[in-house]
């Protein structure tokens, strides 16, 4: 299912990480692109080794939007508006990825951003919520396209497949995660605590105060740290040239509040959560804490019962034509 651990105590003792709830930039791409360029700097001259932004950051996540659909018909303005937010998705590899990259090599980081992949291998009409990867010699390690884009979500995102379930072996330890409410998916999670993460990511969109107990429990089930991230977006960083802003008009504001957060293994919060601003937190990860949480518990450990229950995952590609 996954390749075997390599080692669970990482070889470096602790991790400086930092979680970026970024302001939004909603249908502007080269703005999202400069923030993270700015924050990933700001976060590296903090000390951070690792950098999270949130769900569909580069792209943008279209809180409150319809893209003039109904149950059984779709209006030419929104088929306009989804041919803009088309247009401002990225290539996975591409001019995107090339210019992250950089970003994470001047920074020397591991740089982990939300993104919204344009399909540039099949269709080229399909857009994926997609979670990269980079090194900090600037290499795109990994990337993770969203299993189940949840409600109407639906109306504009495709699924990833199991071949994107990623996992990156690092000096501090093994990173990985899911997107937002893939993380209420029990068989997902487990197939990720089976690659032996200790650095669990869960970038997302969901600002409910609520989400913080999926948070804690992930690290109390996982025995893992994890780092929660969300962007903070107004209806003021919206365009206002956008044909179908009416759709906004009973949405509150800020359309996303935020509830960035960082957990410990045992489930203390470690920073967090932050509401009602853009900001950036850190914690320093005790990388051994890992190791000395699982003595209780161990979930594809010593409290596995593998006579009992076993988990089968397709990790390979699914493309439309074969």
């Amino acid at each position: 299912m996954s390749e075997p651990h390599r080692t669970l105590v990482p070889a470096k003792e602790r991790l400086r990480a930092a979680v970026v709830q970024a302001p939004g930039a909603p249908f502007d791409t080269p703005r999202a692109l400069a923030e993270v360029r700015r924050l990933t700097a700001e976060a590296a001259a903090e000390g951070a080794g690792l950098v999270l932004f949130p769900e569909a950051y580069v792209g943008g996540y279209p809180w409150g939007l319809a893209f003039g659909t109904a149950v059984g018909g779709r209006s030419e303005v929104g088929r306009r508006t989804f041919g803009r937010y088309h247009a401002g998705a990225i290539d996975v590899p591409g001019p995107a990825t090339k210019e992250l990259g950089e970003v994470a090599a001047e920074a020397g980081v591991y740089l982990v951003v939300g993104v919204i992949e344009r399909d540039s291998t099949y269709s080229g009409g399909t857009l994926f919520c997609t979670l990269l990867y980079f090194g900090p010699d600037g290499t795109l390690l990994a990337k993770h396209r969203k299993l189940k884009p949840t409600a109407a979500e639906r109306l504009i995102w495709g699924e990833g497949d199991g071949s994107t379930l990623a996992a990156v072996h690092t000096p501090y330890g093994v990173v990985g995660g899911l997107i937002c409410w893939e993380n209420y998916m029990p068989l997902a999670r487990m197939a990720m605590y089976a690659k032996g993460v200790s650095i669990y990511l869960a970038p997302t969109a969901d600002a409910r105060e609520r989400w913080q107990s999926t948070l804690q429990h992930i690290a109390l089930e996982g025995r893992c740290f994890v780092l929660g991230c969300n962007q903070y977006v107004t209806k003021e960083m919206v365009p206002d040239d956008l044909e179908i802003l009416h759709e906004l008009e009973d949405w509150p504001d800020p359309l996303c509040r935020g509830g960035s957060a960082i957990y410990g293994p045992l489930g203390e919060r470690l920073a967090g959560p932050l509401y009602d601003e853009a900001g950036i937190l850190y914690a320093d990860l005790e990388l051994d804490a890992v190791a000395r949480s699982r003595f209780d518990f161990d979930v594809t450990g010593h409290y596995a019962r593998p006579d009992v229950f076993r988990l089968e995952v397709d990790e390979s590609e699914h493309p439309p034509v074969g």
